[in-house]
């Protein structure tokens, strides 16, 4: 019997993911753009409706404020998306929600001088004004950070070793946005998971004219189907007897969006009134900043191989950053009641159907804008069920979490060294975070209690998020266990040459400025 040669079981590294259909400087037709990146606008409508919905009631607003925020949280999502794509790190990303902020917003609102207030629309309108004003303030961390290349100078230490734990945390740590969220309507959720994978993977070679309709547009047809599905149940009286949090998870006519929203409004900068500001909040708020700065980098990493494009050098990635400060910043103005960071399911999107395109997101932009303002059109769309965005993400979570679980090709796997320090980053960035939500459930309030409630905000904040975890750790345990030696077992001498901009002639390709705007703002 031959012996078994070394390339028939290994795949050599590859700098750029194959297989897409287009990458991110090549475009679809105009048509079939349109619709793509009406997908992806139907897909960034599942967190800027859950944010609200969870949010609003609890500061005393009604069903018409909660409209409001989801028609601003969306407004400010395309602003921040088409920046983003054109002056930050220009990779093919939507800049959405982000729940990083929940912890310190919750706090804010269950602030007794705020709780007190005994008219619930003045309590909405001074929670919504003081949490502006500490998301003003809070954005000051990531534009500096950003634009002085503070962040840039931060990530040398990052090696492809470091960052998996990260990338694949980014995903694996929304695990309680899936199927926790698709058991509370299985009759929904269930068939719109297995209805989704089935057109985008097993049929996925299904052709008209050339074109893999049911691959390329699986999440459209897929949602169009079961909210028709929805609306059926919800007409036929399939919920009237079950319990509450049932009909409210399943049902389409309980969101009270469309009945609520007008039929245009324009948001506009301090439309809740002028902010209010405190230490304290503002204090709270840098540490959710700082977790959306930490994901937002491992969601870019992933974005960049979805669009098969080379890793955003340290320069670039900075630059994103700063814009994306900028973005928070645009949140307090607007009134969002978050701060902005890469779509997590949106990067998935890009692997889902093998689209990289960056002009698909410039158009997502456009229709998140233009249905902002339309209010009874937007708010159509936004009714849909929560359980069938979940089933989705249980998909496209796992896509991006495999993502940075595919840096280890660029490491050596038979090193002790890398196995311990990739299986802790995991199970703590994991296991952490799961902790700090269980005692919270239990105790209703964060294992960091102390006088200093700014402080308790910041270091439950951080712990909350298992990317941010997995970040200390990896990168700790990384840049101090036996790092002199073990240079080309992290994946050095291929992560060196993606440092700077020159390194490799490919990034001028995906990370130039438009408009010949590098002459003034010229790489390092």
């Amino acid at each position: 019997m031959a012996a078994t040669k070394v390339e028939d079981i290994s795949y050599p590294p590859m700098d750029q993911l194959q297989g897409l259909e287009y990458c991110i400087d090549s475009n679809p037709s105009w048509v079939e753009t349109i619709v793509l990146g009406f997908q992806h606008y139907i897909l960034a409508l599942g967190t800027a409706v859950m944010i609200p919905t969870l949010l609003v009631p609890l500061m005393g607003g009604t069903d018409g404020d909660k409209v409001r925020v989801v028609q601003t949280l969306l407004f400010d999502e395309g602003i921040n998306t088409l920046v983003q794509t054109l002056f930050g790190t220009r990779l093919p990303t939507v800049i959405g929600g982000s729940y990083a902020f929940m912890v310190p917003i919750m706090s804010i609102i269950h602030d007794p001088s705020l709780a007190m207030i005994q008219d619930p629309e003045l309590r909405f309108l001074s929670t919504m004004r003081a949490v502006q004003g500490a998301l003003i303030v809070a954005s000051s961390i990531q534009i500096i950070l950003g634009f002085s290349q503070i962040w840039a100078i931060c990530s040398r230490f990052f090696s492809p070793l470091g960052m998996v734990p990260v990338i694949a945390l980014v995903g694996f740590g929304l695990f309680d946005r899936g199927f926790l969220v698709v058991g509370s309507c299985v009759e929904i959720g269930i068939p719109m998971l297995i209805l989704f994978i089935a057109l985008s993977q097993y049929l996925k070679n299904f052709q008209i004219r050339q074109v893999p309709l049911l691959e390329r547009f699986a999440l459209l047809i897929a949602t169009t189907v079961i909210w028709a599905y929805a609306v059926l149940l919800t007409a036929g009286g399939a919920y009237k007897n079950r319990p509450e949090i049932t009909q409210r998870s399943c049902r389409t006519d309980r969101a009270n969006l469309i009945s609520t929203a007008p039929w245009i409004k324009i948001p506009y900068p301090l439309q809740w009134g002028a902010p209010t500001f405190d230490a304290g909040h503002a204090f709270g708020m840098m540490a959710a900043v700082l977790v959306s700065l930490v994901e937002s980098t491992g969601a870019y990493k992933a974005a960049s191989r979805l669009a098969s494009a080379t890793p955003p050098p340290a320069h670039v990635l900075s630059r994103g950053i700063g814009w994306q400060g900028i973005g928070i910043l645009l949140s307090g103005l607007f009134g969002t009641l978050s701060g902005s960071t890469v779509s997590v399911e949106n990067v998935g999107l890009l692997g889902s159907n093998r689209i990289g395109s960056r002009r698909v997101i410039h158009v997502s932009a456009g229709f998140m804008i233009f249905f902002s303002m339309l209010g009874k059109f937007g708010a159509l769309f936004a009714s849909i069920p929560i359980p069938i965005f979940a089933a989705v993400y249980c998909v496209l979570f796992g896509l991006v979490a495999s993502v940075g679980l595919s840096f280890l090709q660029f490491t050596n796997m038979n090193s002790m060294r890398n196995l311990f320090i990739t299986g802790v980053a995991l199970f703590l960035g994991l296991s952490i975070p799961e902790y700090f939500r269980e005692y919270t459930i239990m105790a209703h309030r964060g294992p960091a209690h102390t006088r200093a409630g700014w402080f308790n905000d910041f270091l439950n904040t951080i712990f909350f998020s298992s990317p941010t975890v997995a970040l200390i750790v990896a990168v700790f345990l990384d840049n101090t266990l036996d790092y002199k030696d073990s240079a080309k077992d992290r994946g050095m001498p291929w992560w060196a040459k993606f440092r700077t901009f020159k390194g490799d002639s490919r990034n001028e390709e995906f990370y130039t400025l438009p408009f010949n705007l590098n002459r003034f703002f010229p790489p390092s």
